[in-house]
């Protein structure tokens, strides 16, 4: 037989060409760009302290690290198999069991809980199962960025309606209470097109926890318009100052129309293990199965039993002082408050947050220290952002990657810095920022 070398002279020119037609699912169109890449690469290229992405740079609490290592070191060798594809038994169960505390009613941990590789996936089985071509999807902004390109993917039309920032009292910091839902706005953006609202509180980037009255104004729209919620709550443990976290799924007429997400990531500082989950009727949670197992189909096992053990000892301490969801938003309000002194101390204008890893800071003025780009459509807060982390050290994320493309520049004088952080990691970010003062008030 003639070698594979000499035989393609012998083929036919056209066999030979690379292909020319073209190879992009339509539905990827204008979802390529994503804010983390970019940042990340500066972030690891430039930054002396990131404040950037979120997540802990501190280690998860240790009973969640031995649940770990004796899932992966106990006698029980099934746990390094494959387990039930919609969530690991023990860790189903023991969801449903806080849940139903949490939510007021009985739920069923096989049809009414649907474990996930993380909260992402999660909302990527919520938009594939629910919206097709034609479907309007209502986006609160600001927005976890994820949101807009699977509404794209899944064939849907997002729908944007924003949070309005109130002009603060005289002489009182911003607080991310300030920014609100306009009533007759959000009521305008419903149709007989809409086929779900996100709701993200607490909210990823403003840290806003949205009141009572406001998720009562979402669920009346919702009931009258026949519209399902898909609500991201993956912050839930994480509010302060006394806050409360209202579930949307506990209102009334809700519960049959909401998917409710979880993230073991935020609620046991454990961002990397990836562990999600879904609670809502079996009337949704079927559909989701449904796209789940033709995707991901199955979680890591290992990881699934640490969070089911996890789960059992918070259970146990539910409401005392010694439960990690009691300590943890403690922790995390104190470091808030560090990084609120250390921005207001040097000029930005700190949004005081009433939940989760962030804050929100306006950069108005500093505006001299940046350089105008004439011609360019780029938001300002992402040059600002991008100058910072190569000039200062400190990396942080523009408030403007969280707005669809048409209103990034109504918002484009915040940033957003993550203080999930050690100590010894804030305190780094103050003298980047102290020194940055002494510099901009020296002659």
């Amino acid at each position: 037989l003639p070698s594979a070398k000499a035989s393609t002279h012998f083929l036919h020119p056209s066999l030979q060409a690379k292909m020319s037609r073209p190879l992009q699912a339509r539905r990827l169109e204008g979802t390529e760009k994503n804010i983390w890449v970019e940042f990340v690469k500066l972030a690891a290229t430039y930054s002396k302290v990131n404040l950037g992405q979120g997540f802990p740079d501190f280690p998860p609490p240790d009973f969640l690290k031995e649940a770990f290592v004796r899932a992966l070191s106990g006698e029980n060798h099934m746990l390094h198999q494959y387990t039930r594809a919609f969530g690991h038994p023990p860790l189903v169960k023991i969801l449903a069991q806080f849940f139903e505390k949490l939510l007021g009613r009985d739920l069923d941990p096989m049809t009414n809980v649907m474990v996930t590789v993380g909260a992402y996936q999660a909302l990527f089985c919520c938009f594939q199962a629910f919206v097709e071509e034609g479907d309007e999807v209502i986006i609160i902004e600001p927005f976890f960025d994820c949101y807009e390109p699977m509404v794209k993917m899944a064939g849907g039309t997002p729908v944007f309606v924003p949070l309005r920032l109130k002009d603060p009292k005289d002489g009182k910091l911003m607080s991310s209470a300030d920014w609100q839902l306009d009533p007759t706005e959000l009521a305008s953006k419903f149709s007989d097109r809409t086929k779900a609202i996100v709701l993200n509180s607490p909210n990823n980037p403003l840290g806003k926890v949205f009141s009572r009255a406001e998720l009562e104004l979402i669920a009346h729209l919702c009931v009258k318009h026949d519209v399902l919620c898909i609500s991201d709550e993956v912050y839930e443990w994480l509010v302060f100052d006394g806050k409360e976290h209202t579930r949307i799924a506990s209102l009334q007429g809700m519960w049959d129309r909401t998917v409710t997400i979880g993230s073991a990531g935020k609620t046991f500082s454990v961002t990397g293990w990836k562990v999600g989950w879904t609670v809502g009727p079996n009337r949704l949670l079927q559909h989701l199965r449904t796209v789940h197992q033709n995707s991901v189909y199955h979680c890591a096992t290992a990881a699934q039993e640490a969070v089911a053990q996890g789960f059992q000892r918070e259970l146990q301490l539910y409401g005392t002082p010694d439960s990690y969801f009691i300590q943890l938003p403690k922790e995390l309000q104190q470091k808030r408050d560090q990084m609120v002194q250390s921005l207001d101390a040097v000029g930005m204008k700190p949004i005081i947050p009433e939940g989760t890893y962030f804050l929100v800071a306006d950069i108005s003025e500093f505006k001299s220290d940046v350089p105008d780009a004439p011609g360019s459509d780029e938001p300002y807060d992402s040059r600002f952002a991008k100058w910072m982390v190569k000039n200062k050290g400190l990396a942080a994320i523009p408030l403007s990657a969280f707005y669809c493309g048409a209103h990034k520049n109504n918002y484009s004088n915040f940033i957003r810095f993550c203080f999930a952080k050690e100590d010894s990691t804030l305190k780094a970010a103050n003298d980047i920022l102290q020194k940055w003062k002494r510099e901009r008030t020296s002659p």
